[in-house]
């Protein structure tokens, strides 16, 4: 069989491995993306009031158990764990647009220190701030905020990238005019006994008045703050925010998408190809990457819920001219990596792996960000979600009403994801950035489980804050190989808490600091509400709230697992133009590449770093024609 070749081999079509993809392809080389999962796309991943039921989505899906704690007594005490599988579920996918195919769309700009931490560390001033709000521009196709006419964009937002954002439609929400002035005018009291800006009186009295029939609609929405604005973001700024999501006329969209698109544009310079599970790098005597091996199947992974011990596969190779790019996020990378016998050598010994390099890096340094939710019990239902299912019609039956104002017009209740607007603040004054986002969902939500997306939606009086901690200290988890077999998933544990690094517990008492703010707004509607679920009333003192968050918080932000570090650093896995240490031709453009995990949700700057790691690349490809 003639061997096959193509410049550049990219395994993984994620956040990461979608745009460097597509970008390189577009510079006129020949691409392959290796893809593990395959490429359905039924309404669970186009609708996006579906996105839970995407996560569990067989055709989608790779179920991973993840540890929070070592010890199985402090274990056993979320509600969220399953025994049998010795962790919480921690649902990725194996799809073309890895997990932009299932996640909440919410697209957030991350924090300038994000970026300044990178270029400190490396010395790499293309990492500064306002370079890498170039990139955000180049790929954002903004539809909530006006084109610039006169040159001038103080906003910084992008009008003719290949990611659409837009805001979720407030208006979906007024049919429960007085939950939602209720709650708005929790909100904003609430926040103005937490140094909020003056401008929530305004807003107090603007929600008063769009409670009545016929009010200033758009008075209101103009007095909420857009967090993915430049100079919103250069002041680290807090408030009451909209909540941008990837949306396109109310439908996903992502990175499929864009690598959709420049396949047709660019014919056979972009191959993708499915059903393809990469099981190691091949290199040269020279250490130089030269090609993949994969094996070609479908639902070969073992964490994949189709997966079975008699699936056939066939076993390939492809080279490269050029470099191998590994994109399977903070999971897969770092045990390819390992399976590749890159990583720590005494770890790969105990499994028989020749160590190629020796990088202790590789698999630790994993982080998430912590949330909990505040769930409450209505006493009415909700009018909002009357008519909704959320879910397909099933054979035979007629979609619900809501799902057909989606198929007809593209309009209603079905365009969100729930969040429509968000609170984002500080958990202490002392703290130099803005640390928590809490945001309301008309559902009830404690997180990760099987069958999860099943019970969201069983009831329509249930309302959740849903709170998220950025940047948190906590640097002790890691991903270690189970085995040699690529089809097996990593051992991964997060060391939450006490088990990690966060040795003064700063992250316990920021999230602290978040339900005391959920709980605060949810007092202030007390008229609408029956009873706390979560925590619930015999959580009643700082103690045993302490005790409720290590016991039942969760995260889906991993990532940090292959760092970019400084040359002196022994836990850097990477340098700042993504390559990995001790090896040519290779390098990785995920999750794992972050040494600190960036801003609020991690999705806005993976596909930042996919933008610029094209750029680093095409570069070096000039310098060496």
């Amino acid at each position: 069989m003639e061997e096959e070749i193509f410049d550049y081999v990219v395994v993984g079509s994620g956040a990461g491995g979608g745009p460097v993809s597509c970008r390189l392809a577009l510079a006129g080389y020949r691409v392959l993306i290796l893809e593990a999962g395959g490429t359905d796309e039924g309404l669970l991943y186009q609708v996006p009031a579906f996105h839970c039921l995407a996560t569990e989505d067989p055709a989608l899906s790779w179920d991973f158990f993840v540890r929070h704690y070592q010890d199985e007594t402090q274990q056993a005490r979320d509600t969220k764990y399953v025994p049998d599988r010795k962790g919480v579920l921690y649902p990725r996918a194996a799809t073309v647009g890895g997990c932009t195919a299932h996640n909440a769309m919410i697209t957030v700009y991350p924090h300038n220190s994000d970026w300044k931490l990178i270029a400190n560390i490396t010395g790499d001033s293309s990492w500064e701030p306002d370079r890498m709000r170039s990139y955000f521009e180049r790929l954002e196709k903004c539809d909530y905020h006006r084109a610039p006419s006169n040159g001038e964009n103080p906003s910084r937002h992008g009008f003719l990238g290949w990611l659409t954002t837009s805001f979720a439609k407030p208006e979906v929400a007024l049919t429960d005019i007085d939950l939602l002035g209720e709650v708005m005018a929790a909100v904003c009291q609430s926040y103005s006994e937490s140094r909020m800006p003056d401008r929530l009186g305004r807003l107090l009295r603007l929600v008063k008045d769009v409670s009545r029939p016929g009010g200033a609609l758009g008075d209101f929405l103009s007095e909420f703050a857009d967090p993915n604005d430049w100079e919103w973001n250069q002041m680290s700024g807090t408030g009451i925010v909209l909540v941008p999501l990837a949306t396109q006329r109310g439908r996903r969209n992502g990175t499929r998408e864009f690598i959709r698109q420049t396949a047709e544009q660019t014919g056979s310079k972009l191959e993708l190809r499915p059903h393809c599970l990469v099981s190691r790098v091949i290199f040269d005597d020279q250490k130089r990457a030269v090609g993949v091996e994969y094996l070609s199947g479908e639902h070969l992974y073992k964490a994949d819920p189709n997966s079975s011990p008699d699936q056939t596969f066939e076993k390939h190779t492809v080279s490269v001219r050029r470099e191998v790019i590994l994109a399977g996020g903070a999971f897969n990378t770092p045990q390819l990596l390992m399976l590749s016998g890159i990583g720590p050598a005494e770890h790969l010994q105990k499994f028989g792996i020749k160590t190629l390099v020796n990088l202790p890096g590789v698999g630790e340094n994993l982080q998430d960000r912590y949330e909990v939710s505040v769930v409450s019990h209505l006493k009415r239902d909700m009018i909002a979600l009357k008519s909704a299912t959320f879910a397909p019609a099933k054979p035979g039956e007629q979609p619900d009403p809501e799902l057909l104002a989606w198929q007809e017009r593209r309009e209603g209740l079905y365009t969100t994801n729930g969040a429509v607007i968000g609170i984002i603040t500080r958990s202490s004054p002392e703290i130099p950035e803005p640390d928590l986002f809490i945001f309301g969902l008309p559902c009830f939500f404690k997180g990760y489980f099987p069958g999860y997306s099943l019970s969201l939606e069983q009831s329509h009086d249930k309302f959740t804050w849903s709170i998220l901690k950025a940047h948190t200290e906590n640097t002790g988890g890691s991903v270690r190989l189970r085995s040699i077999d690529p089809r097996d998933p990593p051992e991964i544990n997060f060391h939450y808490f006490d088990e990690g690094t966060d040795y003064g517990r700063r992250d316990l008492k920021s999230v602290l600091q978040g339900v005391k703010i959920a709980r605060r707004i949810s007092e202030r509607i007390s008229s609408l509400v029956q009873e706390e679920i979560l925590p619930g009333i015999a959580a009643d003192s700082d103690d045993k709230l302490l005790q409720w968050i290590k016991n039942q918080a969760w995260g889906h932000h991993a990532s940090c697992t292959c760092k970019i570090g400084a040359d002196n650093d022994p836990g850097a896995v990477l340098d700042s133009k993504f390559r990995v240490r001790g090896v040519k031709n290779l390098r990785v453009v995920d999750a794992s590449v972050f040494p600190r995990i960036p801003g609020f949700f991690i999705v806005t700057p993976i596909y930042m770093i996919s933008e610029k790691a094209a750029d680093v690349i095409l570069e070096c490809a000039n310098r060496t024609q």
